[in-house]
């Protein structure tokens, strides 16, 4: 099964832009302001590009971290050091919510980091 950005009414150009501003790290706001269009728009396509990049993460999710594991819930990520990444959209960053990815993906006895 795949998943893809289907159904975009935004021009490819634009996509592509977006996509680019999202790679750099540029807020969605501010995609907007630059491309000029609706904020809610631009936030709209990152929630999508956010939620295909974690379905296809997790088709590769089976590896439980071991080691010094970086958290951060900034976002949507836990990383280990050395460059394997599991990332994962989450509704909040509350610990009720963040506890079972936690317990799911790291070994016991891991060293975690967490960065805000």
């Amino acid at each position: 099964m795949k998943i893809k950005l289907n159904n975009c009414k935004l021009k490819k150009y634009t996509q592509l832009w977006l996509l680019e501003y999202f790679a750099l790290e540029v807020t969605a706001r501010s995609a907007a302001n630059l491309l000029d269009i609706h904020p809610n728009t631009a936030a709209l396509f990152y929630k999508k590009i956010r939620q295909i990049i974690s379905f296809h993460l997790a088709l590769q999710a089976s590896e439980v971290f071991d080691g010094c594991i970086e958290l951060d819930e900034n976002y949507f990520g836990i990383l280990k050091r050395g460059g394997n990444v599991y990332t994962v959209v989450i509704e909040d960053t509350k610990i009720s919510t963040l506890m079972p990815v936690i317990t799911r993906k790291i070994a016991p006895g891991s060293s975690l980091y967490r960065y805000i």
